[in-house]
């Protein structure tokens, strides 16, 4: 049984919410099988028809892969790029006009390596 879910690294959040300490809506009769978070000592327990079993806990750790994770640096990188561009576009026709041949310069290329593929 999993305790906690641990995010590792920048790229995972791991949310939490309130839920009833009781499983399928404990009625108040302790039946055999009957499920509940103990609050007092933090684990799941199960009632054995005496008395209420804790069970095993452990904690999780989820990450991304290296790979992954350099993915998504690349990514954030490009877009940061892209953006000081647009800004310094907006405020010099030069940079607009540069960026403007780039974006043409990227389209023939395209068309071109399409043709001799």
């Amino acid at each position: 049984m999993i305790k906690n879910v641990h995010g590792a690294g920048q790229y995972l959040v791991v949310y939490t919410n309130s839920p009833s300490n009781y499983i399928n809506n404990y009625s108040g009769s302790q039946g055999v099988g009957n499920m509940r978070f103990n609050t007092s000592n933090q684990t799941m327990e199960v009632y054995d028809g005496q008395m209420w079993q804790s069970l095993k806990m452990g904690d999780a750790n989820v990450s991304l892969t290296p790979d992954a994770v350099e993915a998504l640096d690349w990514a954030k990188q490009k877009r940061a790029e892209e953006r000081k561009l647009q800004e310094l576009a907006k405020q010099h026709p030069a940079v607009a006009d540069a960026v403007d041949a780039v974006e043409q310069a990227k389209t023939k290329l395209k068309i071109i390596t399409e043709l001799v593929s």
